[in-house]
This record gives C-alpha cells, structure tokens and sequence, in this order.
C-alpha cells in the first residue's frame, strides 16, 4: 500500500528492491500485495534476516526456505479478521438472496418493463459449511449465527465449538447449502475444492471464496456451474488475479469482487501499523511481534 511505503521511507529510508543499486545491509523486507519472497528474492538480498509481509495470508513467501537461511517471517493477523469475515457473510446473503443479481436486473430495465425478479432462498435455516475453522472462520461463523444459519465446519483439527465438525471436506459440503472457504492458501490446500467436493455440494449448493484462488480447482468450478452442477458462486479471489474466466464474467448466478476481502481504510491502516511495528521491533530488538513458524 502507497502508504505503508511512504511510512517505511520517511522513517527508514526504505529503498524498492527494483531501484536498489547495492543490496548489501539490507536486513529486512516489507512484502504485500502478493508479491513474492522466494529463493530470487532471498538471493538478491545477501544479508536479509527478517520478511515482513503485508497480509494475514503468507503463501507468497516461501516460508521453508527462508527458515532455511535463518531468516525469520511475520504476518499481519487479527486486524483483517472482521472485515474480511463480514465480507464472507455478505457473500453468503448475496449468493442466497440475490442481492447484486436483483440491482443488475433493475438497472437493466427488467422490473420497470413488467418482468418479475425469481425469488431466493432464507438464510435463515441455511445450512453454511465453514472450511477452515481459524481466527476469520470462527469469525464469519458467529455472525452466520446471528443470521439463524445453522452452521457446520471441517478444520485441520476439532474445535471446541457447538458447531457441527466433518471430518473431510467431502463430507462438509455433502451436509451444506453453501460451503465458504476459509483456509489458508499454499501448497497444503492447493485444489482442495475439487470436482468431488464440488459435486457433494450438489446442483443446490453454493460456494463462497474469501481465501485464496489456489485452494478451488476454477475449471471444475466453471464445469459445474455450466453443467447445472452447482446454483451459484461468491467469488473473491481467483487462480490468475486478476484475470477472471471469460465463462464467469458472463454469469448471472456468480457474485465476483476484486479480492477486497480486507479492502477497507481502517483494516489496511490497520495491518501497516502491524508492519511497521514488526520492522520496528526487528530492527530494535531482533525480534517479530507477529512471527509466523516455519
């Protein structure tokens, strides 16, 4: 973010890794947006020690190998967790209900020449799979709650929760009206929504995605809309951002954002400070305040 930059200039200096002409002494790096901290990065910078990554999810840092080297690695967790969990819910009421569908259909006329807008489905009674029961899952699994949605859960572990636990997720999105992804991103989740989970979701199902691109098979998804398959997609996030299928953009059953899940002035305030507090007290002490474990 321009301004997370402009902060680590005024306080630090901080050159950009393109315009740096002598990578010597270069100890720590702020990464975001996705960009990526791997083995050329770590080769460029001979004497870095520590990455600061601007976002919750880290997968575009190659975590092992900087581990490897000894150097250490931090995110930015808890500040994006609302609004990224408030995001996943107006998914799930947009999919159920229709909401962008319906003000696309106004705009276009439709309602004004005497056509009728289909009717939707309650929240209310829906059942809501939450794949990845962490901080953001726990989160959007709450308010669902306050929406009367009956909520059930697949997670690298069983929590300690009221809500009903799956032990694949198979077996969640067989059991769901709208299964929403939550999982971190990387090679360990890597098409973990695939054709079989997709299908165990059925022709009346519906997936949302606030994750990451990587963690749903897109070609499977885009066969089971097309096929009848599936009644509907909330899309964040994609496998090539930000390059979305040519076969979604033209559906009227998918809701699709520009990967704006923590996209609000507070959250991404919010998340610099964390990066320049983690920058801060590596510098001062050694040390990251929100390390991330290798």
């Amino acid at each position: 973010m321009p301004f997370v930059r402009e902060w680590l200039v005024e306080r630090y200096a901080a050159p950009v890794l393109d315009e740096l002409a002598d990578p010597s002494g270069i100890e720590v790096a702020v990464v975001g947006g996705g960009a990526p901290a791997g083995v050329a990065e770590m080769d460029a910078l001979p004497d870095l020690r520590a990455i600061v990554n601007f976002g919750v999810g880290y997968d575009n840092v190659d975590v092992a190998e900087a581990s490897r080297r000894g150097i250490v690695v931090s995110n930015t967790p808890d500040v994006l967790t609302d609004a990224v969990a408030d995001l996943a819910v107006f998914l799930v009421v947009d999919v159920l209900r229709g909401l962008t569908a319906a003000d696309r259909f106004v705009r276009s006329g439709a309602w004004g020449r005497g056509e009728r807008f289909p009717l939707t489905r309650d929240v209310r009674g829906a059942v809501v799979g939450i794949l990845g029961l962490g901080r953001i899952g726990t989160a959007a699994a709450e308010r669902l709650e306050s929406f009367g949605a009956e909520v059930h859960y697949h997670s690298r572990n069983l929590k300690d929760v009221a809500w009903t636990y799956h032990a694949s997720a198979v077996e969640l999105a067989a059991a769901s009206d709208v299964l929403v992804v939550l999982t971190p991103g990387g090679a360990g989740t890597e098409g973990l929504v695939d054709a079989a989970v997709l299908d165990a979701l059925g022709p009346d199902g519906y997936l949302v995605n606030v994750a990451r691109g990587s963690v749903v098979d897109e070609d499977a998804l885009v066969a089971a809309l097309e096929e009848g398959r599936l009644a509907g997609a909330g899309l964040d996030v994609f496998a090539d951002e930000p390059h979305v299928p040519d076969a979604l953009l033209a559906r009227d059953d998918v809701v699709l954002l520009p990967h704006v899940g923590s996209a609000t002035r507070q959250t991404r305030e919010g998340m610099g400070r964390v990066v320049l507090d983690n920058v801060d007290a590596f510098l001062q002490r050694g040390e990251l305040i929100t390390r991330v474990d290798g």
